[in-house]
């Protein structure tokens, strides 16, 4: 590959600029790993070395770099040498040793002036971390005012000599170092035009896969693999990196032969890499507990088995890892359960946590309703630099970091401000979410779970609110006209159908609560009930007549669901039978004849 095609732009840009501009800035990505060219190779190489492999390259004798710790250091040409070090700095006026010379600021504002000024053959010197060499960028103190005057004076006085390659000028070039161009005086930076601006973009997918070749062929097992084998992992680490900086790829490598991850499986030291965890708990869930799955979830979960199916299907496609998104690292699955009021939605997000860890407390909740503000996304994320609870992180973010393999459930997503649902859009596309202290956090081993009562409602043209699905429609209708809504809602509502397409076809639509149903979760309620009267040493029993009459109470009213349900058993069969418990001489087993109906419900109890 010619060293054209593999140099980044950055250096491309220098190179050019070199005989043009006496000092340089380069901000953005500079704490990453560069590409470097070895032999006709891409590797990932310091910032540092690359720059002094491209101006030596570029006819330059030596290069001293510096930074506020360790002061002054000549450093290593592309063959390694350094020449006679000791002697350069002490041209420049430093007390060297072994190619090392210490300095404070007002030594360097009067080496950076001696260099500037160095006759021969040109010299560059490269100011690393020159962000630290300002407290307050809007304060400068009297010695650091007087060191970017000095620096901006000599960017003006340089004088370029004709001694590079075909005799092209060359400065003794200055090159400063800093996250953001900000960083430096403003009147050093901008609008002078002896000195410029360079970006150091973060690699993209070229810059990935030209140095992918050699970090793998350092992973186990590739000298004894085949070249289609080695092909196949380089393609996989360019995919499952996607994003992350070149530093993070050499780490990927590293935490392969540390840990003795075989070439051909790639993408689990990236997943080890971001997680932060060896074991893949999805490979250890209980494949038999999911394929008898349907059986559980039904007895939590009744009449919705349309629902229980669909979400089985996404829960067996993430423990498999068939097209879950593995190598571009999207969550494990991402579901979208709407429908009624009380119908079984989050009832089923917790049931598949118990399948899946064993624990229905396990997932990660959020009730989206507290999210309504326009700000409150940074209780998610964590508030930005400068911000009262900065160090705190945000709750989202750290609970997933804590927790990398969960259930994440959102709950009742539409009473979100639509700012927060911007947010997803990371999640969803690329299982990673950048909190606000910088720090990205991977949900590539999460389930994803929405909730939401969009579309059992729609809003009429005189803007009152009205029925859009009733329980005497077949459930077929329901589905459709409620899927139609939730489309209306984000496109033209939300004015965000990016959000719904990151969806697909995972929005699971639940049924109403139909009467037959009503008395399954009726008589499953009732038996808890009176279990839980037995294990507190009442038994109790109901005639057939108080049944028909509790049953005819609790299931007159299907419009909250299995909640509503619930809730008319507390008022007519728990809150009275504990009163007549109560109220009642001895533990002997009783019988409810009959249910006595007014202002208050009372339950009439006889002796078994």
């Amino acid at each position: 590959m010619k060293e054209e095609d593999v140099r980044p732009r950055w250096v491309r840009d220098l190179t050019r600029f070199l005989p043009l501009k006496s000092q340089f800035v380069l901000t953005g990505n500079v704490r990453d790993l560069q590409i470097r060219d070895v032999g006709g190779a891409a590797v990932a190489a310091p910032l540092s070395d690359v720059l002094a492999a491209t101006l030596c390259g570029a006819g330059y004798a030596d290069v001293v770099g510096y930074d506020p710790v360790g002061g002054f250091a000549v450093l290593p040409r592309p063959d390694g040498s350094q020449g006679d070090a000791d002697a350069l700095l002490a041209r420049l006026g430093l007390t060297p040793s072994n190619g090392r010379a210490p300095a404070g600021v007002d030594l360097f504002g009067t080496t950076l002036e001696r260099l500037v000024g160095l006759d021969g053959a040109p010299v560059a010197l490269v100011a690393d971390f020159a962000s630290r060499l300002i407290v307050r960028n809007d304060a400068l103190s009297p010695q650091e005012q007087a060191l970017f005057t000095r620096a901006l004076v000599l960017s003006q006085s340089a004088e370029a000599r004709p001694v590079g390659p075909g005799r092209a000028p060359r400065y003794n070039c200055v090159v400063w170092i800093a996250e953001r161009e900000g960083d430096l005086p403003d009147w050093l930076t901008i609008d002078n035009p002896r000195l410029r601006h360079i970006p150091v973009a973060p690699p993209d997918r070229a810059a990935r896969g030209a140095v992918a070749p050699s970090l793998v062929r350092g992973m186990p097992g590739a000298r004894d693999a085949g070249q289609d084998v080695v092909d196949a992992a380089v393609a996989d680490l360019v995919d499952a990196t996607e994003g992350m900086l070149l530093v993070d790829l050499s780490a990927v490598a590293q935490l392969a032969r540390t840990e003795g991850v075989a070439v051909q499986d790639v993408a689990e030291a990236v997943r080890r890499y971001k997680v932060g965890v060896t074991e893949d708990a999805w490979r250890k869930i209980e494949r038999e507990r999911i394929r008898g799955g349907a059986d559980t979830i039904r007895r939590r979960v009744v009449g919705q088995d349309h629902a229980v199916v669909h979400m089985l299907d996404i829960v067996k496609r993430a423990a498999t890892g068939i097209g879950g998104g593995r190598r571009g690292g999207r969550p494990r699955g991402i579901a979208f359960l709407a429908g009624p009021t009380g119908v079984g939605k989050t009832e089923l997000a917790k049931t598949v946590t118990e399948l899946l860890f064993g624990d229905e407390s396990a997932y990660i909740r959020f009730d989206m309703s507290e999210f309504s503000a326009e700000h409150a996304d940074q209780r998610l994320i964590g508030a930005p630099p400068g911000y009262v609870g900065y160090d705190a992180g945000g709750e989202l973010t750290n609970a997933v970091r804590e927790r990398p393999f969960s259930v994440v459930l959102f709950d009742e997503i539409e009473k979100a401000h639509p700012r927060i649902l911007d947010k997803f859009l990371q999640i969803l596309d690329d299982g990673v979410l950048t909190s606000g202290r910088g720090d990205r956090v991977y949900f590539s081993e999460a389930l994803i779970v929405f909730t939401s009562n969009l579309g059992i409602y729609s809003t009429a043209p005189d803007g009152s609110r009205r029925a859009n699905v009733t329980p005497d429609q077949p459930f077929e209708e329901v589905r459709s006209r409620v899927r139609a809504e939730i489309g209306n809602h984000f496109k033209l509502v939300l004015n965000r159908p990016e959000i719904l397409n990151r969806f697909g076809e995972n929005v699971i639509v639940f049924d109403f609560i139909r009467p037959a149903v009503a008395e399954e979760i009726f008589a499953s309620m009732v038996r808890l009930v009176l279990a839980d009267a037995e294990a507190s040493g009442h038994r109790v029993t109901l005639s057939p007549e108080a049944w028909d009459a509790l049953r005819h109470l609790c299931t007159a009213d299907l419009s909250n669901g299995g909640r509503g349900i619930r809730n008319q058993i507390e008022a007519h069969l728990i809150n009275p039978l504990a009163r007549a418990l109560f109220d009642r001489e001895g533990n002997a087993p009783a019988t409810v004849r009959r249910v006595e109906t007014g202002t208050v419900t009372a339950l009439v109890l006889e002796d078994a």
